[in-house]
């Protein structure tokens, strides 16, 4: 898994770092149970502070896409829901928004308000299934 940062981007570092491999799990370049590195190693080797990593796997662990364990370190979760069927939509949506030479920041703008209008699938309440 390759992963790089950009320092000049406002994006803080952290936040680059967990969409790095977010990415990678969700698109299967990394699969459940797969040991991340160690945040010591990461931090050597992107030439950032250990914290920043950690706020990174932290993010990750908060959204459910990483496990961190005492001793074994950050391990993708082997149950990350849908995340990996999403992607293929995502990225056919973005193909199709390239196509028709729709701006980045129109397409996020056209997300954003289809996820905040949108009814939840049926089935589910409030992200819990009902059966």
């Amino acid at each position: 898994m390759l992963i790089r940062i950009d320092p000049t981007l406002q994006t803080p570092l952290f936040a680059q770092l967990a969409s790095a491999v977010r990415a990678a799990i969700i698109d299967g370049r990394v699969v459940g149970g797969e040991p991340l590195p160690a945040a010591r190693v990461l931090a050597r080797t992107l030439g950032v502070n250990m914290h920043t990593v950690l706020r990174g796997y932290q993010l990750l662990r908060d959204e459910g896409l990483i496990e961190l364990q005492r001793g074994r370190g950050a391990v993708v979760a082997t149950r990350i829901g849908g995340h990996a069927a999403l992607a293929g939509a995502v990225h056919d949506l973005v193909d199709e928004a390239k196509l028709h030479d729709l701006p980045e920041s129109a397409l996020l703008a056209l997300v954003s308000e289809a996820y905040r209008w949108t009814p939840p699938a049926a089935g589910v309440l409030r992200g819990v299934p009902t059966r």
